[in-house]
């Protein structure tokens, strides 16, 4: 790396000008409520639901707490089918409940949970389905919501990358019984920790409310074991900061990934998944996949690359279910065809709003030198 040359990264979080945050610092000092609901929690609730189109949603400390607290708040039990290709939390929320993942293959083009593989899994011990929006890409929601519909079972979507996507004229949030959102520092919108449940009536959103606060409904009267999964006052005051800048930031992260794209899928054995097939997404990642006749695999890329400062991510490397913990489950492992041959050849390059073209001139320049 020379001298004057930054290490880049895959995705770091946007930032608005703090002098900006000063103001809501000294609003929450002078308020003297710093968490339990206060007003700029209440306040960025309320905006979040506005901007997302979406008619509930409650905030959490992080994305992993409303995962976990999404599948209680659904009692769900048994099996539930949900996909290997995603990261490690997406099943660790089903045993923190008790449950027994099953693992199903995905299809090549939304990179989440085929529907044929989700039939074919379906068990007495199934209560619901888990996919995930890969990347931002929406899930074959339409396919799924039928299979759900005919089997009596729930659908919670870890929207984790989804954060203001759009599909089929509305919200992807609000497709299936719940969306969970992560508003961690590397996502599109951050809270610096964050996460949130996107809920479709009044009365899920109060019991997911209590759940998150550790079961209580007034001040002496707990009714079930909840968890500690409020988000704090500074927080909330982040997000809401964050919100402003928003279009700016998914506006830049669109120009960098068109520049990708055309700078990069001429490239023999470089495959560009953004955008696939036109569908909505809000530019979370650069994944490509690396095949024949790249001369290099895609861990040597990685490594190559890694060894320069430019810090790429095998997202998603190795497949959940190769993981130890889940070496015991139902998991379908020997039809994961599809999925272990994505996560054996994608490689997200970096991308967010303070990504230069140079840099990307640079991060391309060298992937062609080796080609």
């Amino acid at each position: 790396m020379k001298k004057n040359e930054r290490s880049i990264y895959v995705t770091k979080p946007a930032i608005p000008p703090l002098d900006k945050f000063i103001p809501y610092l000294q609003d929450i000092w002078d308020s003297q409520i710093l968490t339990n609901g206060g007003s700029f929690h209440q306040k960025l609730e309320n905006a979040l639901c506005e901007y997302l189109g979406v008619p509930y949603i409650s905030l959490f400390s992080n994305g992993t707490i409303a995962l976990v607290t999404a599948i209680q708040a659904l009692e769900l039990s048994g099996e539930v089918i949900t996909t290997p290709f995603s990261f490690v939390a997406t099943a660790n929320s089903l045993l923190w409940n008790g449950i027994s993942p099953v693992f199903v293959d995905i299809d090549r083009e939304s990179l989440s949970l085929d529907p044929e593989k989700i039939k074919a899994a379906i068990t007495a011990q199934t209560t619901a389905i888990l996919p995930v929006h890969v990347y931002g890409y929406p899930s074959r929601v339409d396919e799924i919501q039928k299979i759900a519909q005919d089997a009596n079972l729930k659908v919670i979507y870890d929207a984790a990358h989804a954060f203001g996507v759009n599909f089929g004229g509305q919200s992807i949030l609000n497709y299936g019984d719940l969306s969970v959102l992560s508003f961690h520092a590397t996502k599109v919108f951050n809270t610096f920790e964050g996460g949130a449940i996107v809920c479709k009536d009044l009365a899920t959103k109060s019991h997911i409310d209590q759940l998150k606060n550790f079961g209580f409904v007034d001040e002496t009267t707990v009714i079930t074991a909840g968890i500690n999964g409020k988000m704090s006052e500074i927080n909330a005051a982040f997000g809401l900061l964050q919100l402003k800048y928003i279009n700016g930031y998914i506006k830049r992260r669109q120009e960098i990934s068109d520049y990708y794209k055309a700078a990069l899928c001429e490239v023999a054995g470089v495959k560009c998944l953004n955008r696939l097939n036109g569908k909505a997404a809000n530019y979370s990642y650069f994944p490509v996949l690396l095949d024949d006749p790249f001369p290099l695999t895609r861990d040597q890329l990685y490594t190559e690359l890694k060894s320069i400062g430019i810090n790429t991510r095998r997202y998603f490397y190795p497949l959940i279910s190769d993981f130890p913990m889940y070496s015991n489950e139902k998991s379908c492992r020997s039809d994961l065809i599809v999925a272990r041959d994505v996560a054996d050849k994608v490689l997200c390059l970096p991308i967010y709003p303070d990504l230069t073209f140079s840099e990307v001139d640079r991060i391309v320049g060298l992937i062609k030198g080796w080609a």
